[in-house]
This record gives C-alpha cells, sequence and structure tokens, in this order.
C-alpha cells in the first residue's frame, strides 16, 4: 500500500475527536493542518474540578500472637498485648451531587475514623461515609457544609463499546492530580484474576496507579462512565491492564444514598448459576453458548417464583444479556428493590419471556439475636438463625441453614471464635437454631466439642473448661 494512503488511514483513525461530539461524527480525512490539533485539555478543564483528593485514617488494634489466632493454641496461650496503630490510606473520589456527594472505593474510606477531602482548587472538607458497600467496593461520601460543587454527569455504561476513547482523573502515588488516556479494552470482566474477584468491571488500558483508586473514568463528552478501582499487575504499577466500577452501579448508590440509604439494598437473586459453555449448551440442546444456567434455586427466589426452575438458562435480564453468574448479579444491583422487569429464559428448547419481581433478601431486616450469658466457654457469643439475607451477607451456600455467629466477645473470643462461623453441633449433639444452642450450652459443664462451618471448611474444636 502507498505510504501516503496509509497515513491517510491513520490521520482518519486518529484525530476524529473534537472534543463533545466525537462519537457521533463520521471519520474523515483531514484537509487542513488545524485540522491535525488534537487535545484532551477541553474535556479536562471540565471534568478535572469533579475529581477529588481522599486522605483517610483509621486506629486498628493489632494483636501480637505467635499463632495467628488459631482456635486450637487460644485455649493454652493468652492473646499477646494489644498495640494501636494509625493507619492511612491516600485515593481519589468523584463529587457527583452538587450538594456534596462524593463516590469512591471501599477499600479507600472503608471503616475511616477521619476522611480529609480536598478539591482541585484546594478547598478542604470533611468527610463522612453515608453509604457503603464492602462487596461492591463502592463508598459514597457526605461532605459537610458543601454547596455549588462541580459535580459530574454520568453516562450510560451500557452504551459503552470496546474501543471508545476514555481518560482516567486521579491522584496516583500522591503526586497531584493526573490524568492518562486510553480505550476501553473491555466490558463486563469478572474471575478470580480481577483484583476483589467480584462483580462486573470495565476493563480500560488507560494507565492506574496507587492512588488512582475511587478516581473518574470519563468519555469524550466528559461523563462518568466508571469510578476507577483496581489493577493487574506484577510490579505495582500500571501495565495496562485496569479495571472501574461501572457508572450504571455508581447511579444507583447515589440514588440510594439520596433517599436515606445507610446500607446498600440490592434485589436478591435466590439463586446458584453456571455460566454455560459448549458442553453445557451442547447439553441443553442450544444451539449456541449463552446465558447462565440455573444450578440451585432457593424456594423463595423471585426467580423461582417467576416460575423458572433448575435447568432452565437465564437469557436476558431488563432486556441485557446475562454473560455470566457475577454478570448477573451486577445486572440485579443496579435495579431498584421494588420494582419488576422482564427475563427471557429457555426452557425445554423454547424461550419464554416472565416478567420477575425485584426483592431484597428475606430477613433483611436486623435479626433477632440470641445472647448467651452462661458461665461456661461460650460466654459472650451472639447468635441468630440463618435467613437467606445473612446467607448473602456472609457469603455461605444458598441454601444454608443453622445457626451463625453475629459476634464472639468474653471467653467466646478467647476461644478464637467468628463473626460467619455457622455452628453444626455441640458436644456431638445437632444444634438447630439459636434457641438450642443457647439451651445447650447452659447444661455443659467442663469441655466442650464444638463442631463449626468456616469458609467451607467443618472445624471440630475442643476446648476444656
Amino acid at each position: 500500500m502507498p505510504r501516503n494512503v496509509l497515513i491517510a488511514a491513520f490521520l482518519a483513525i486518529s484525530v476524529t475527536l473534537p472534543v463533545r461530539t466525537a462519537l457521533a461524527q463520521t471519520p474523515t480525512v483531514p484537509e487542513s493542518r488545524a485540522e491535525l490539533q488534537l487535545s484532551f485539555s477541553p474535556i479536562v478543564r471540565e471534568t478535572a474540578p469533579s475529581v477529588v483528593n481522599i486522605y483517610a485514617s483509621r486506629v486498628v488494634e493489632e494483636r501480637l500472637s505467635p499463632f495467628a489466632d488459631d482456635p486450637f493454641f487460644s485455649q493454652f496461650f493468652r492473646s499477646g498485648p494489644a498495640r494501636q496503630r494509625v493507619q492511612r490510606s491516600l485515593g481519589s473520589g468523584v463529587i457527583v451531587s452538587e450538594d456534596g456527594l462524593v463516590v469512591s472505593n471501599y477499600h479507600v474510606v472503608g471503616e475511616a475514623s477521619e476522611i480529609r477531602v480536598v478539591l482541585s482548587d484546594r478547598r478542604e472538607y470533611e468527610g463522612e461515609v453515608v453509604l457503603a458497600d464492602q462487596d461492591a467496593d463502592v463508598a459514597v461520601l457526605r461532605l459537610r457544609d458543601a454547596e455549588d460543587l462541580p459535580a459530574l454527569p454520568l453516562a450510560d455504561s451500557d452504551a459503552l463499546e470496546v474501543g471508545d476513547l476514555v481518560l482516567a482523573i486521579g491522584n496516583p502515588f500522591g503526586v497531584g492530580q493526573t490524568v492518562s488516556s486510553g480505550i476501553i479494552s473491555g466490558l463486563a470482566r469478572s474471575g478470580s484474576a480481577i483484583p476483589g474477584g467480584a462483580g462486573s468491571y470495565i476493563q480500560t488500558d488507560a494507565a492506574i496507579n496507587p492512588g488512582n483508586s475511587g478516581g473518574a473514568l470519563v468519555d469524550m463528552s466528559g461523563r462518568l462512565v466508571g469510578i476507577n478501582t483496581s489493577i493487574l499487575s506484577r510490579t505495582g504499577g500500571s501495565i495496562g491492564i485496569g479495571f472501574a466500577i461501572p457508572s450504571n452501579l455508581v447511579r444507583e448508590f447515589t440514588r440510594q444514598a439520596e433517599a436515606g440509604q445507610t446500607s446498600f439494598v440490592r434485589p436478591w437473586s435466590g439463586v446458584t448459576t453456571q455460566a454455560v459453555d459448549d458442553a453445557v449448551a451442547e447439553a441443553l440442546g442450544l444451539p449456541r453458548p449463552e446465558g447462565v444456567v440455573l444450578a440451585e434455586l432457593h424456594p423463595q427466589s423471585p426467580f423461582a417464583r417467576a416460575g423458572l426452575a433448575v435447568g432452565d438458562v437465564l437469557l436476558t435480564l431488563d432486556g441485557q444479556p446475562i454473560l455470566s453468574p457475577a454478570d448477573l448479579e451486577y445486572r440485579l444491583s443496579i435495579l431498584p428493590v421494588g420494582e419488576s422487569v422482564t427475563l427471557e429464559a429457555v426452557r425445554a428448547g423454547e424461550t419464554v419471556t416472565l416478567d420477575l419481581s425485584l426483592i431484597p433478601a428475606p430477613g433483611s431486616e436486623q435479626p433477632a439475636p440470641v445472647t448467651i450469658s452462661s458461665p461456661g466457654l461460650l460466654d459472650g457469643l451472639v447468635v441468630a438463625d440463618l435467613t437467606p439475607a445473612l446467607v448473602e451477607r456472609y457469603g455461605l451456600p444458598l441454601l444454608s441453614e443453622g445457626v451463625i455467629v453475629l459476634e464472639a466477645g468474653g471467653y467466646a473470643a478467647r476461644l478464637g471464635l467468628r463473626p460467619g462461623d455457622r455452628i453444626l453441633a455441640l458436644n456431638g449433639a445437632e444444634i438447630a437454631d439459636s434457641d438450642a444452642l443457647a439451651a445447650a450450652a447452659q447444661s455443659v459443664r467442663g469441655g466442650l466439642l464444638l463442631t463449626l462451618d468456616r469458609g467451607g471448611r467443618v472445624l471440630r474444636l475442643r476446648f476444656q473448661g
């Protein structure tokens, strides 16, 4: 191909970017030197004031134990002395409302005792976390006494396409506000390879480094498309594989924060699903691999109430294709509880369209805890009967039942029991509910044998009184 043709082809791709209307224009060959001038500066001038620097600190207590709090050794050795230290973190955030709502990552500000937010014009505010969710790695802050702030408009992240140009804005390594450019490298990324592991992320090759967490990923119209969250790297610095939380999830967090919610409420799925690959598609008689197959359904699941059964394949939800189990959870998270949406599924080779009512997990209200106050080894243990909401909170298998530890105080803490432990049996007798555990604890004299499930591992712990 002649050299001048190659140059013309390159320029047709690289310069069709007048700032606010690039996506709507048809690529053309430049006809003058002026048309070769390409700069992101107008977008940066418009969006950078909405990106803030966040300085967070919290007091953490460390207990020095040579056995790492192993419950077996804790019955023989007292815990080491407690030592307090201040843990500081540096990150970024995005102003999403003029009256002072800022969105960042949970890992930047979660559990912080003090948050200082610095705007690009050097104004400083105290920040307070008003809504946060560790699983989603999203936190919403309220800046005290703030008004007329430069809020960044939110784009529809479902409209993104691979190849779209984006800018990443944040405060990497604390050097000051920094802008990098790149493209959308992938959509609906999920899996254990991604730091954090859960969710459905936007992938970009725009440089993201430590300190960028919570910063903005913006499109060529100056709108927020994602919150920069994590990177894949062997060195700790950017190698061009970064991930951002989609703006549609940010929009739902913002909506709930403005409504006064103090914890993020997402519609409950009540299902366990499996991605459809070639083998599964062939076994189910599908023409091609798509959607997710329902492997388990809770009897109260909204999908069960809609008429689906184990073995059905879910194709779409609210008009959007379901690409993976993580994508299904994400699609539910961006929808408000109380609404009804349509879904498409395949059953026995036929595609059906059904209505799905979006409900919270049963037991989402505060559970009725039972505190064990017997003089025995379980004194100070706070437990509750498992509900679907508690199963979801602690990441337990869908159909888990029984008793879960909410708090471990007093002697129970010294034994190494932890929130999230599921108690299966006491001295060989199965424990059906919290009241049964409390009654059994009253009759224990001397030592005890406790059987519990911790993170999918069954532990049998023997303690001496």
